[in-house]
């Protein structure tokens, strides 16, 4: 053997030695030989501890504070007996496979003044101590390391008509596959009163070895001392003021880890369709703190169908320096299935190196919460390899080695076009269905939009469709520096006109989000530009219904736009052009179902039954534009090539617009407009949510402008919702009943109670529904003030199909009254989204 060859043996064994030092891992298992997962690993003294894969596989890294020094480790799991092991701390890798014993709970009887069951009076004096436990934990910092991974099964090929494909290679043959494996280390700073940030040092993703995860420990930061955990909606916690409204309890017994003695809770929910859980709780005697939740709730209680449970399983460790119990680990796992397909997704987080007397000061907490660290995702495997507490499942080890192996395949260019080749295959229906060509390495795709889902009917056009022909490129992976361009010719057989219009846009980067565009081109418009009616809801109203609540004009037009964020919470947005606009007229009364007493009306809104008027005048006009958004506190996650904004936010968001118009043609057309609007949401406790619009505005000189710049409202002729929401839509008024020239104010509100009060009766709660109620204010210089009230129905369906509601809407104006049934369809945002409807 060479002296070279003795020198690079040396060489490994002094890193291998260097590596494994201070180590303990193993394998635990329970006393009938099979492995236990998520069991938790950590020493007696301190904060470092970890817990077991599924495999029951472990590894604990030990502190070097602690060489030469003698240290305890426990083990611990719910329903089995605590484990303690003294040990030295180790030169080498100590292997310590453990066996842990099926807990036989105490059931010696608590005294009890009453014959109730004794977990009343524990949960009642846990409850007593809430603001306590919750003031506690004042401030800290931590360690933080978290792993997400999402497995899929039997997925289709095709969705809305649209490839899936195998999802970058992660969906095998059989149409299953680990979608999503990511992990982090952070280090989090907390301050009570949710003051919260954490700086993410190193970041994976198993299908982008330049990706970004999106567990964080921002995700994970919920207690069950407060009233509510809020997971989609507000859940009502078994440890809040008015649990006992919600749950009863049952003692399951006792037993001891050292010498706290440990209570096991049953928690059994009064009404099992509501915002609750259900399982075990254990709670500290005498401290009457939490030991250990293991909790669980359903996709119809957090009211998201296609999930069927989510299970919280939470670890605390007693802190004797502090005299109090810390969580040290969390695992959230997540089963949903919907037409056969199933999803399992676990989320585990490790808490470690607590220091409960951080030194913070102005600059720690900002709008800022969450940042990653400018090589968080450039960490090799021998990092991870070295640093990760929990070691990965057999799962999760294939997933790496398959994706880690096929990483610089992926992206040659060979292997990107042989993928692009599949996808890009033109078939007989691509005419009818749409088609894309897509360069993966070059990073540029064309698509066309095909007019067959769109094919509509309005009074002006007659049947009518539209195609387009899109091309985008784009300069970093995170697509936050790209470049699009849009082609739209749209025809109508009735008027038989082709108009032709398009776009390119530019975006810049993700940080400011600067994006410059230039669009122009000849096309058919609404006069409200909020469009309230679609063109498929236009189409059913026109043809069963003879109402035709669509109104528009011809514009042809050439136009600059530009938004920017200018600092974290002011948004830009600004445009200018030139607009030629033409009076369109009805050249078709082709209806399905004829009503000789409410025939069409005219397309001119200011005159319904004269066809031959139009509600202006050809002519054109320079008209300029400039919002500013302001989200004030505006919070965000950074990363180095993009901000992502979080909401919804604690203040309100503001909107100021002003708008200006300048007619070469038409002088009297000429127009100023300033509006200014405040909108937000928020949670009331366990009692729904709370959402607000308020909006006014008004012109300078807007007595004889074009009815095109009037301010037109969103009303709604269709007695059929199609948004989420009603915030921001009269569903009883006239689409331009209310349109003004003046000033104008109007008001929305609605509060949804997710539950709250339907929850509580007897037979109703089993329909799962949600009370909601509303109202909606308007009032113009010209008109007498508009008002709505509505009570309604939320989440109806059927199982997990609960796309529908229902309101019962009664409106007022100049004495005159109106009721009708709205009937709300949820499901249509989906369908604007995917067919362009």
């Amino acid at each position: 053997m060479t002296s070279f060859m003795l020198y690079r043996l040396l060489v490994f064994f002094l890193l291998i030695t260097t590596t494994v030092l201070g180590q303990v891992k193993g394998t635990i298992k329970n006393n009938m030989g099979k492995p236990l997962a998520n069991v938790s690993i950590f020493l007696k003294e301190g904060y470092t501890g970890t817990i077991s894969n599924e495999q029951g596989d472990y590894f604990l890294a030990l502190p070097d504070s602690l060489k030469g020094h003698e240290m305890e480790i426990i083990y611990h799991i719910l329903g089995y007996n605590t484990l303690s092991v003294k040990i030295d701390y180790p030169i080498i890798t100590l292997e310590l496979d453990v066996s842990l014993e099926e807990q036989t709970p105490s059931f010696d009887i608590i005294a009890s003044q009453s014959d109730e069951d004794p977990a009343y009076a524990i949960i009642q004096k846990t409850i007593a101590r809430q603001a306590e436990n919750i003031q506690r934990i004042e401030k800290y910092n931590a360690n933080f390391y978290s792993r997400g991974f999402l497995k899929l099964k039997n997925i289709p090929k095709k969705v809305f008509g649209r490839p899936i494909g195998d999802l970058n290679g992660a969906l095998k043959a059989d149409r299953s596959g680990i979608v999503y494996l990511s992990e982090t280390f952070s280090k989090i700073s907390y301050l009570r009163e949710k003051k919260f940030h954490e700086d993410i040092l190193a970041s994976k993703v198993s299908w982008d070895d330049r990706g970004y995860s999106f567990n964080t420990a921002r995700s994970a930061n919920f207690s069950f001392y407060e009233d509510n955990v809020v997971i989609n909606l507000a859940l009502v916690s078994p440890l809040a003021k008015y649990a006992l409204d919600y749950y009863e309890y049952k003692w399951e017994g006792k037993f001891y880890v050292d010498s706290k003695l440990v209570h096991i809770i049953k928690v059994i929910p009064k009404r099992p369709i509501d915002r609750v859980w259900e399982g075990n709780i254990f709670i500290v005697d005498d401290d009457w703190q939490l030991f250990g939740i293991d909790l669980t709730t359903t996709g119809a209680a957090i009211q998201i169908p296609v999930i069927e449970t989510l299970k919280v399983v939470q670890g605390f460790k007693y802190d004797s320096e502090n005299n109090f119990w810390i969580k040290i680990s969390q695992l959230i796992d997540v089963n949903s299935a919907l037409f056969g397909m199933e999803a399992n997704g676990k989320f585990l987080g490790i808490y470690g190196n607590y220091d409960f007397h951080p030194q913070f000061n102005e600059k720690t907490f900002g709008n800022e919460i969450v940042s990653f660290g400018p090589d968080a995702n450039k960490k090799g495997n021998l990092f991870w390899n070295e640093n990760r507490p929990v070691p990965l499942s057999i799962d999760e080890r294939r997933e790496y080695l398959r994706r880690d192996s096929l990483q610089v395949l992926m992206q040659s260019e060979s292997y990107l076009d042989s993928i692009d080749a599949q996808r890009n295959n033109l078939t007989f229906l691509s005419p009818f269905v749409g088609y894309s060509y897509k360069n993966s390495y070059d990073n540029w795709k064309l698509q066309y939009d095909s007019f067959v889902p769109r094919i509509n009917f309005n009074t002006v056009q007659g049947w009518n469709s539209k195609a387009a022909i899109e091309f985008k490129k784009w300069y970093n992976l995170e697509r936050t520096n790209m470049f699009s361009a849009i082609v739209v010719a749209e025809y109508g057989l009735s008027d038989e006109r082709l108009r032709v219009y398009g776009s390119v846009n530019r975006i810049y980067n993700g940080i400011d989000k600067l994006e410059i565009g230039l669009s122009g081109g000849s096309k058919v418009s609404q006069y409200n530009l909020a469009f309230p009616i679609t063109p498929l809801m236009n189409t059913l109203s026109s043809l069963i219904l003879e109402k035709n609540g669509m109104k528009v004009y011809e514009l042809n037009y050439a136009q600059i736009d530009y938004s920017q964020e200018i600092f974290n919470g002011l948004h830009l947005y600004g445009s200018i052009g030139y607009e030629n606009r033409q009076p369109l007229f009805n050249t078709t009364d082709y209806v399905i179902f004829r009503d000789r007493e409410k025939p069409y009306t005219s397309n001119n809104p200011l005159a319904p039954s004269d066809f031959t008027i139009g509600a202006f005048e050809e002519h054109d006009m320079i008209k300029s534009k400039l919002r500013a958004k302001v989200n004030f506190a505006q919070k965000y996650i950074a990363r180095p090539a993009r901000r992502l904004n979080v909401g919804p936010q604690e203040f309100p968001e503001l909107n100021v617009t002003f708008t200006n118009g300048i007619s070469p043609t038409a002088s009297h057309y000429d127009f100023t407009q300033l509006e200014a609007s405040l909108k937000q949401s928020f949670v009331f406790g366990n009692k729904g949510r709370f959402y607000y619009l308020v909006r006014g505005g008004g012109f300078t000189n807007g007595d004889g402008i074009s009815f095109v710049d009037y301010r037109h409202f969103n009303g709604d002729e269709t007695s059929i919702g199609t948004t989420e929401t009603y915030i921001d839509v009269f569903n009883l008024m006239g689409f331009f009943n209310y349109s003004t020239n003046k000033s104008y104010f109007e008001a929305h509100v609605e509060h949804n109670f997710r539950g709250y009060i339907l929850g509580k009766i007897p037979g109703v709660n089993k329909l799962n529904l949600n009370l909601v109620v509303g109202g909606h204010y308007l009032t113009t210089v010209d008109n007498k003030p508009y008002t709505e009230f509505s009570i309604g129905l939320d989440n109806v369906g059927i199982g997990k199909f609960r796309m529908l509601r229902l309101d019962l809407i009664n409106s007022y104006h100049d004495g005159s009254v109106k009721t009708e049934i709205v009937v709300g369809l949820k499901f249509f945002q989906l369908l604007k989204d995917n067919f362009k409807i």
